[in-house]
């Protein structure tokens, strides 16, 4: 019997990690805006000529905020798929899920003031 989750035995479940990295790109507008924001932040990064100490900081802010989007879409598509109508219960999982991104979207953005607003400033003065 074949099974989906035994159907590639190569790349130690890289090939797994990726498909669902793709599924999120294509069917998740968030992850997108996110992804966006972080590629940004990249660009900011050189331009701005950021310390390695803020490096750390601003990748692993974009880390986190990615990670937390793919999190709150397999939570989504769970509660869904165990319990497709709707429901109290259902709707609180899928909200503290959602809130979830929103902390660490809201820490990532708190780190890029942090990091670039000062920047910022010097160039307008």
């Amino acid at each position: 019997m074949s099974s989906v989750w035994n159907d590639n035995k190569k790349g130690i479940g890289f090939s797994h990690a990726w498909a669902g990295i793709r599924q999120t790109l294509k069917t998740e507008m968030n992850f997108r805006f996110h992804l966006a924001a972080g590629c940004i932040v990249i660009f900011s990064g050189f331009l701005f000529k950021v310390t390695r100490f803020e490096w750390m900081a601003l990748i692993l802010s974009i880390g986190l905020v990615l990670a937390s989007e793919i999190i709150n879409t397999a939570i989504e598509k769970m509660v869904d798929y165990i319990k497709p109508d709707i429901h109290p219960s259902a709707k609180a999982i899928k909200d503290m899920a959602a809130g979830m991104v929103m902390i660490s979207a809201a820490t990532a953005a708190i780190i890029g003031l942090i990091v670039f607003v000062p920047r910022i400033g010097v160039l307008l003065q």
